[in-house]
């Protein structure tokens, strides 16, 4: 009988109700024990709908990473708090999720693979896009070598009025950036995991405040505060490998443009490519003719799960924890998630020095 292990989370605002508690609640080998939040309500209605008989709230985590019994620890904070929380997490004994970005910065990011490596604990990232049908059958079509030397790729994610108005979203302080390092940071990451390369030699990035300072513009949740609107509203970067491959990253939360793609990538490979802006389609030449072909995602369940359908965020959390149990990698490594850290901060420098940033 597999060991029931005992789980906290600290920070339960939005991301942690809409995936973390929902799909950790299905999952028979977790206890939810302990529910952080330095607003108590929140804390207190978490623990209702999630928490284990018995289970503690708390407004100060470092309170709660005093309980020796708690093994695996969530972090569902702002971008600014991902590492001092995680790190804290790591020396006091637990497993550590951390919600994507892993860190404000690319530095407070390698602290946080240093405290993985000191502390021999497992260390993730909440990249939940690779847990989709889609991007679990693109991953084995690359890894099969179907798709040749991938040497170009578009990482895509462009939203033409979708501004996140609540929370602190806007505020450069506490987030380190907008759409480049809040979704951008998906694309860039599924783009990186499918060509399985993480050696960036270059970046140049452009960032742009367009049309942030526009007053009671059309948005999908209602105008936004230009006065609080601190962070870019669009930014882009051309990044260059060490094996030369070439990857454009696209990130916009307001943009005038009918391509609208969020969290999904190209790719061009030497005996063909892939794309996932109309289902999962792969693109090639057979017999001196060009073809195209849809990939049917609707039967045969998902990876590692067969004949079953499983939410891509059931999915990450299920084989997160069968890595703790099994003592395996993550699917997503602090080393991996480190590299997106660098990237999207390459981007930024460049963007304010209008110099290519060598890594």
């Amino acid at each position: 009988m597999s060991k029931t292990y005992k789980l906290a989370i600290i920070g339960c605002g939005g991301i942690a109700n809409g995936k973390h508690l929902p799909s950790l609640k299905k999952l028979s080998n977790v206890d939810i024990v302990a529910f952080c939040d330095i607003v108590e309500h929140r804390a207190i209605e978490a623990a209702a709908l999630y928490g284990a008989e018995g289970a503690r709230v708390y407004t100060d985590y470092t309170e709660l990473l005093q309980d020796e019994s708690i093994e695996i620890v969530h972090v569902c904070t702002p971008n600014d708090s991902h590492a001092d929380i995680s790190i804290a997490a790591l020396e006091a004994g637990k497993h550590v999720m951390s919600e994507k970005p892993m860190a404000k910065t690319a530095a407070d990011a390698a602290r946080m693979v240093e405290a993985a490596r000191r502390t021999g604990k497992k260390l993730t990232v909440g990249y939940n896009n690779r847990f989709r049908p889609d991007s679990q059958h693109l991953k084995k079509i690359c890894e099969s070598g179907e798709l040749g030397d991938i040497y170009y790729a578009k990482a895509h994610a462009i939203r033409r009025r979708a501004v996140p108005t609540w929370g602190v979203f806007l505020d450069e302080e506490k987030q380190g950036g907008g759409p480049l390092i809040d979704i951008g940071t998906h694309a860039l990451d599924l783009t990186l995991w499918m060509l399985d390369n993480y050696k960036p030699k270059v970046v140049l990035g452009t960032s742009y405040h367009k049309l942030s300072q526009r007053e009671n513009a059309a948005n999908a949740w209602g105008p936004w505060d230009p006065a609080k609107f601190t962070v870019e509203d669009s930014a882009f970067g051309m990044i260059v490998m060490e094996n030369g491959a070439t990857i454009v990253l696209e990130s916009s939360w307001a943009l005038n443009s009918l391509e609208v793609d969020e969290a999904k990538c190209s790719l061009s490979g030497t005996e063909g490519g892939a794309d996932m802006k109309d289902g999962l389609r792969i693109n090639g030449e057979e017999h001196s003719r060009l073809f195209t072909k849809t990939v049917d995602l609707s039967a045969g369940g998902v990876a590692f799960y067969d004949g079953k359908s499983e939410k891509d965020s059931d999915l990450e959390m299920r084989l997160w924890l069968k890595a703790i149990e099994e003592d395996t990698d993550p699917v997503v490594t602090p080393e991996q998630a480190y590299v997106v850290s660098q990237i999207l901060e390459a981007i930024y420098e460049s963007s304010r020095t209008g110099q290519a940033v060598y890594l």
